[in-house]
């Protein structure tokens, strides 16, 4: 997998928290027994965390099958690639918050 596409996939999964009402695009969510139109803004920091992690996990496989062991990093690392995470869901958090009524 090359560098590009793994940027590719990884700014598309950081978007999807945003695109959606459903809890992690299955789960309707429902308050005092009916569903709501939107999600709430916790719940898709939840989903970006939980994303975060579990693309995480795809690059370091992804890195473990193309050079055969993971280098290990700091966790300046971690902090950096949360941040470019975040940046990356910046589009989605625009287009649920400030254009869709």
């Amino acid at each position: 997998m090359s560098n590009w596409a793994l940027l590719a996939l990884l700014f598309i999964v950081a978007n999807l928290p945003w695109l959606s009402s459903k809890l992690f695009y299955v789960l309707p969510i429902k308050k005092s027994g009916v569903t709501q139109q939107s999600k709430h803004f916790g719940w898709s920091l939840l989903e970006l965390i939980v994303l975060y992690f579990a693309m995480g996990a795809v690059v370091r496989y992804a890195e473990h099958a193309i050079f055969g062991q993971v280098a290990s990093q700091g966790w300046e690392f971690y902090a950096v690639t949360a941040c470019i995470f975040l940046v990356f869901s910046f589009p989605g958090f625009v287009y649920r918050t400030m254009w869709k009524k």
